[in-house]
């Protein structure tokens, strides 16, 4: 066909119209890619969760496709109305358009995750890797998308007239508009009524965001936050399940050993303050036991008591306080007729041990008084405890909060601040230990030591701005001066020994679970650590909280936010702004942050 159109209105006019039905066969071929997130999602059970699916996979691509040519095709129309620039230009966009959505079914599929900077940064990073080998490959599909493009194109430029007098557009328009318009109107719905057959598709698809609306729904009487908010504490208590813990039912293939355990958690202790300077009691008791001495917690704050008792990264915490989940370690001692004991020198004022942990449970309280430390009376009140039943096994778990609690003085000398911090923090470390000896000739006096686990260690380390960055105390960062903290375990039968590979928190309900209590199941299936014993080189320690993810490897510690920004730190926790994160142990990481959420939710 001979381009005849010569003037600047024709030319436009006639390339507005080519865009549209070009836009029109991408939305159809977007479409296509797309049903492949449909393929690797769970499938809705309502009709009409499978209609929200239908309408929401029409109108999002149908939008998305659209949205891009309007931003992006349509001004050039009026800067560049020279048919074959413009179109090629068209053709180029549209291939890396697919191709990039080609990529992102991929990344999907292999780790549930959409494509974002940090990921695609990561992904390329190294052409070494697997994973990154695979989806290169997809580039191989390229020139053929780029072939398929320009054929459409040209087919549409001869076509187009013919089907403009088809009076096909305004009604296929029409339909990705009500479709469009219809699927957020369901989401409204559904967020408002917790209905998660449609929310739990929310991230079905790439760059969507359904549309909420209580607040305007509350202005127009249409929306009773009270009645949202009981709704929602019911249906969680109930029936809403957002973690699956475990993954699959736990099995029972071994013989369990009749121990007592005892759990002492010195909170804010860190692992270089095990030595004979500064804890000579413990420091003995560790060299006559198990001490693990390359041991980090699985957070800089108190999250790491969840950690180690539920074996789960801290980023689950949220979830399984709003779903009531006790750890699983928890529920196997109930059922193997443990008794429990819990006592802290603070009775418990955090409320993770009420809300998550400990939920249940009853939480001894103390009447303490000035004439010795609180951790003391906490050993008193635990011993008598002990001695009220001894013809069942039990568990206990003793909070201490002398080093937590410190009070350092005025510093009236001229010492440096950090220097006169840390003095008086080493000072209520040798106060701890006295009190940790006091608890040992407890042990040896109730003859316990010989039926009792008794395991040392603390929620976090602190730090004292050993890294430069003016962190003091803890939860800034997650460097070894917040996370790594001792792990000692006196356990009957086994010999005396050090184990220098590193270890987590994580790995402490999976080592109880299977070398006590008889646990025979995967350790993946219940926790993201392994047993503590297992001496086999690790890749990666996991921390951090709900807001932050911390990767530690020998050489780096990655840490990357929710918004998926990321800052690569050397082992002395010193910036590397020009390091990229290593590509496995990142997908790792992200994949474990996933893996235990219901899909359904």
């Amino acid at each position: 066909m001979v381009d005849n159109d010569n003037t600047y209105g024709e030319r436009v006019s006639r390339l507005v119209g080519w865009g549209h039905w070009f836009a029109f066969f991408n939305i159809v071929a977007a479409m296509l890619i797309g049903t492949r997130y449909i393929s690797q999602s769970p499938w809705p059970e309502t009709l009409l969760g499978q209609f929200y699916l239908a309408v929401s996979w029409v109108g999002h691509f149908g939008f998305l496709v659209f949205s891009l040519y309007l931003l992006v095709l349509f001004p050039l129309t009026f800067l560049m109305p020279v048919r074959k620039l413009f179109r090629f230009f068209a053709v180029c966009f549209a291939t890396i358009g697919l191709t990039v959505l080609l990529i992102d079914t991929q990344t999907y599929h292999k780790l549930n995750l959409h494509l974002t900077p940090v990921v695609w940064e990561v992904l390329f990073s190294d052409d070494s890797k697997a994973i990154t080998k695979d989806l290169q490959h997809l580039f191989v599909l390229l020139p053929l998308i780029f072939a398929l493009e320009i054929g459409l194109s040209e087919w549409v430029w001869r076509k187009q007239r013919r089907l403009s007098h088809k009076h096909v557009g305004r009604p296929l328009s029409t339909v990705f508009f009500i479709c469009f318009i219809s699927s957020h109107l369901i989401y409204v719905w559904s967020d408002a009524s917790l209905y998660t057959p449609v929310t739990s598709q929310k991230s079905n698809f790439p760059l969507s965001y359904p549309m909420t609306a209580k607040s305007f729904m509350e202005r127009h009487g249409l929306f009773n936050r009270e009645e949202y908010r009981k709704r929602l504490q019911e249906k969680q208590s109930h029936d809403t399940i957002l973690v699956n813990y475990p993954l699959e039912p736990i099995r029972f293939d071994r013989r369990p050993n009749p121990l007592n355990i005892l759990i002492v958690s010195v909170n804010n202790l860190r692992a270089d303050m095990l030595d004979s300077e500064h804890m000579p009691r413990t420091t003995l008791f560790a060299q006559n036991n198990l001490n693990f001495v390359n041991h980090y917690s699985s957070s800089n704050d108190m999250l790491g008591t969840f950690g180690l008792l539920y074996g789960l990264p801290s980023s689950y915490e949220q979830s399984i306080k709003v779903q009531g989940t006790p750890p699983l370690l928890i529920d196997v001692l109930k059922d193997n007729q443990y008794r429990f004991g819990l006592f802290s020198g603070s009775n418990f004022h955090d409320p993770i041990y009420e809300e998550t942990v400990f939920r249940g449970l009853d939480l001894n309280t103390i009447k303490f008084t000035d004439s010795t430390s609180h951790d003391e009376q906490t050993v008193d009140a635990w011993s008598r405890w002990v001695s009220e039943k001894t013809d069942s096994r039990w568990f206990s778990y003793l909070e201490f909060v002398t080093v937590q609690s410190y009070d350092a003085p005025q510093n009236t000398g001229n010492n440096p601040p950090g220097e006169w911090l840390k003095k008086n923090y080493e000072q209520s470390v040798l106060t701890a230990d006295r009190e940790l000896g006091y608890l040992f000739d407890k042990l040896k006096k109730m003859d316990l030591l010989q039926s009792t686990i008794v395991v040392v260690t603390s929620n976090h380390g602190t730090e004292f701005n050993e890294t430069k960055s003016n962190s003091w105390g803890a939860n800034s960062n997650y460097s070894q001066y917040q996370l790594k903290v001792p792990l000692i375990m006196h356990w009957p039968g086994k010999i005396a020994a050090e184990y220098t590979q590193r270890s987590s928190h994580l790995d402490f309900s999976v080592t109880l679970l299977q070398d006590l209590l008889g646990v025979s199941s995967n350790p993946g299936d219940y926790s993201s650590g392994k047993n503590l014993f297992d001496e086999r080189k690790r890749r990666w320690i996991l921390a951090g909280d709900a807001r932050e993810l911390a990767l530690i490897t020998d050489k780096q510690t990655t840490v990357i936010d929710k918004f998926g920004n990321f800052k690569v730190y050397d082992k002395d926790y010193h910036r590397l702004p020009d390091v990229n994160p290593t590509l496995p142990i990142l997908m790792q990481g992200l994949t474990e942050l996933k893996r235990f959420y219901s899909k359904e939710n």
